[in-house]
């Protein structure tokens, strides 16, 4: 995959060369000659040029690239400019674009970007989970739904799960079971242990339920 980070700031900067480090052709690009020799050794290419001006993102190719990201989120104008460049002039297929803020968000997608991230409010939600939510998070699918490893209720315990009938009773999905890092899928027939971390799939409040059983 060939990857174009525009704008290397703390953010782009992460992005870039973790990029790098994971095997991903990059190429930095930024406005500051200091900003691109920082990064210079630890990408492909790292190159100083105008990041709004079409002929010069012309002339690195940035069209040929796979994924193309706009990094630069506290210059709101810049932003904006370079991801219309990128979607309606250079028809660059995958572009994925910083925002400081949900009105930011709203015009990157009507000009096109193909993904909107928030950092900081994307951190705030994983900080907050972290120090609200008693269960083990697996994944947040969207802000009420997720995947979480719940210690198995004692009313579970010698029971199949066939017989428990979450989907029907308790409206979640077991997935599997943890086993240190792994999850091991089962069957219907897989009876309940002590001691069992289940994974499963559902709203926020009826994993809660679930997990308040065991209390």
């Amino acid at each position: 995959m060939r990857c174009c980070v525009i704008g290397v700031g703390r953010f782009g900067y992460h992005v870039a060369t973790t990029l790098a480090d994971n095997g991903v052709d990059v190429i930095a690009v930024d406005n500051d000659e200091t900003i691109i020799a920082s990064v210079r050794d630890k990408v492909a290419q790292a190159i100083c040029l105008e990041i709004t001006d079409e002929s010069s993102l012309r002339s690195i190719g940035v069209e040929e690239m796979d994924v193309v990201i706009v990094a630069m989120g506290e210059n709101f104008a810049q932003s904006i400019l370079a991801t219309a460049l990128l979607k309606q002039h250079l028809k660059v297929p995958r572009v994925i674009v910083r925002s400081i803020s949900t009105i930011h968000q709203e015009i990157l997608r009507r000009i096109g970007a193909d993904q909107v991230v928030l950092p900081e409010q994307e951190e705030g939600i994983r900080l907050a989970d972290s120090l609200s939510l008693s269960v083990n998070t697996l994944a947040r699918l969207s802000p009420t739904f997720a995947i979480r490893a719940l210690p198995a209720p004692r009313r579970f315990i010698g029971k199949s799960l066939q017989d428990l009938a979450l989907p029907d009773t308790y409206h979640i999905t077991c997935i599997g079971i943890l086993d240190g890092a792994d999850i091991i899928t089962v069957s219907e027939s897989r009876i309940i242990q002590e001691n069992d971390l289940i994974v499963c799939s559902g709203s926020n409040g009826d994993l809660e339920r679930v997990r308040r059983l065991g209390l």
